[in-house]
């Protein structure tokens, strides 16, 4: 039963997606130049990491302070939930082809336009988590003299961190995703080996699928991993 199973459509693709990516091959379109290959496998995927950075920081530079700000005061609740709606709403391609309109092809543009993705569901969370802390506990803090920078520092964040980090892990994962259509744009990414299928064959385009499901899978669960360090010891137990 092994040799049928293996040798079915769907194995097969996948066996040939992992050759291309240990394995240079050679493209006639490219007039007989390797394409694929773990070399330019690293170099595309490190191209899509560095976007994917500067655009979360770019996010987060934006919507953290302002979602921290209105969950502390109170305010703001119609904004954050129009821009957690707005995120949704957002065509990525559309948008990025409007900002290469606006300011031309390249990094810049493409960092301004993740960014944009990326910054409904940090604020929108941000929001919410912060809004939502036990009023109890932020009464407790001011009656023992905190000021409100202390209060939102030393009571709100750690309370909310759960909250907020799930609107950082969704934007990170919605804009390395996103971060695939950058060639269009004149930045190779990983998104190469799928948009240019004629050069990089059926192979290329299932690896980089691949590819790019491996990069979200490890920014979410090292984004986890990171929420976890941060969320106290006493709302992880409660959480379990």
């Amino acid at each position: 039963m092994t040799g049928p199973v293996l040798s079915h459509p769907v194995f097969a693709s996948i066996q040939g997606a992992i050759e291309f990516i240990f394995t240079p091959q050679t493209s006639n379109v490219t007039g007989g130049k390797t394409v694929g290959g773990i070399d330019q496998v690293i170099e595309l995927a490190l191209t899509q990491l560095e976007l994917t950075a500067l655009a979360m920081a770019a996010a987060l530079i934006v919507a953290l302070p302002i979602g921290l700000y209105l969950g502390h005061r109170g305010t703001g609740e119609l904004f954050a939930i129009a821009m957690g709606n707005l995120g949704r709403a957002i065509p990525e391609l559309a948008l990025i082809a409007f900002m290469a309109a606006l300011i031309g092809v390249g990094v810049l543009n493409l960092t301004i336009a993740l960014a944009v993705l990326g910054v409904p569901p940090i604020l929108a969370n941000s929001f919410v988590g912060i809004h939502q802390v036990d009023r109890a506990s932020v009464d407790a803090a001011r009656g023992i003299g905190m000021s409100e920078f202390e209060i939102l520092r030393k009571v709100e964040i750690p309370l909310a961190i759960p909250t907020i980090f799930a609107g950082i892990r969704g934007a990170a994962v919605a804009i390395v995703a996103t971060a695939t259509i950058a060639p269009i744009a004149g930045v190779l990414t990983l998104g190469d080996f799928i948009i240019n299928q004629n050069v990089y064959g059926d192979n290329g385009v299932l690896a980089g699928a691949i590819l790019v499901a491996l990069l979200a899978l490890v920014i979410e669960f090292s984004l986890a991993g990171l929420q976890r360090r941060l969320t106290s010891k006493g709302l992880r137990l409660k959480a379990t």
